[in-house]
């Protein structure tokens, strides 16, 4: 089969390697109908994370079962599923925990040892517990599709933010980071009930879906402008503040202009350092910092539900959309930032 390979920083090539196939019972071999790029990826992209020469990329994918081991019960060919990023095996003490991320027997597609996402076909592992399957009445409805496409990572992630940050009915939340996650983290403001949604952003296409997707107010400044403009905007800072970029500075915005007492959800992949933690202001003004690794397994069921029943629609976060051959395209278009999230359509 053909599948996207990590070479080199700045260099992604579509390359044939061998196909998946049942290795353990509790596997399923999956066809990739849908896959995404996802503004973490950038960081190996741009040499900010260490990875070698040969690894697999993508850990955002939809597909069509093709085999099943003989231990999977769940499953069969022919099923439709959406695959969180973070496989697992939905019995350890930590998927009971609903922190599948934290599974001790799960992992991440891509890298050294798995298949990426972003390929012709997938080998799952611990499919029971990983995969979770659409129904049927919606399997061919390309529209609901691709809004289900966003819950393997940026919507589940979003929402992960805004539950750390304590949004609730009537909150005033702020967002930091107008990248898909932190898009996804209005909507899931939104959905979990503020009133006054601040996005910390400034490109006006970003700016146009953040809108419609809730936002009621937009900082455009950057640093210590923007630290001030959120403050004065909301008498002190709002009380919930959604980190969604893992930069120093993001960090530093975040933890300087949440309320006395009110809380950081952090989501972005930390790739800066620690400076831009502002702990001093946090110990004083009772801050709390809670988030991490969003387990987007625990949330599937639910933000499915909603995006069925025509409550919640994360889609219009996918602005171009790619073959497989497309890839390493789609990947300079994220770097340059002129797509904010690349769907893959193998």
């Amino acid at each position: 089969m053909r599948a996207t390979v990590f070479h080199a920083p700045g260099d992604v090539r579509v390359e044939r390697v061998p196909d998946p196939k049942i290795l353990k019972p509790t596997d399923a071999v999956v066809r990739v109908t849908h896959a995404c790029i996802c503004g973490s990826d950038l960081w190996f992209y741009r040499g900010d994370s260490k990875w070698e020469a040969g690894w697999r990329t993508g850990h955002e994918w939809m597909g069509t079962v093709e085999d099943v081991g003989a231990e999977v019960r769940t499953l069969k060919k022919g099923d439709r599923v959406i695959a969180p990023f973070a496989y697992s095996d939905g019995t350890c003490e930590f998927c009971k925990k609903s922190v599948q991320t934290s599974c001790v027997e799960g992992g991440y597609w891509g890298g050294a040892d798995d298949d990426g996402g972003q390929g012709e076909a997938v080998r799952a592992p611990l499919a029971d517990g990983s995969l979770v399957k659409v129904p049927d009445a919606v399997k061919d409805d390309e529209a609901m599709l691709m809004r289900l496409l966003a819950l393997t990572d940026v919507m589940g992630t979003g929402h992960h933010a805004a539950l750390a940050a304590g949004v609730k009915k009537g909150a005033t939340a702020a967002v930091v980071g107008d990248g898909a996650v932190g898009l996804c983290g209005v909507l899931a403001a939104k959905r979990l009930g503020a009133e006054r949604i601040i996005l910390f952003g400034r490109h006006a296409t970003r700016i146009a879906i953040a809108k419609t997707f809730g936002a009621t107010d937009v900082v455009s400044e950057r640093g210590e402008e923007a630290i001030a403009k959120a403050l004065e905007m909301t008498g002190g800072g709002p009380e919930c503040v959604l980190e969604c970029v893992g930069s120093e500075s993001s960090m530093e915005m975040a933890t300087s202009i949440a309320r006395p007492g009110g809380a950081v959800g952090y989501v972005g992949v930390p790739m800066g350092s620690l400076k831009g933690l502002n702990l001093r202001r946090m110990f004083s003004e009772n801050i709390a910092l809670r988030g991490g690794v969003a387990p987007v397994r625990a949330y599937i069921p639910e933000l499915l539900n909603d995006v069925i029943a025509g409550k919640l629609d994360p889609s219009p976060v996918f602005d171009m959309t790619v073959d497989l051959d497309g890839v390493p395209g789609g990947y300079a278009a994220m770097d340059d930032r002129t797509a904010i999230k690349v769907m893959v359509k193998p």
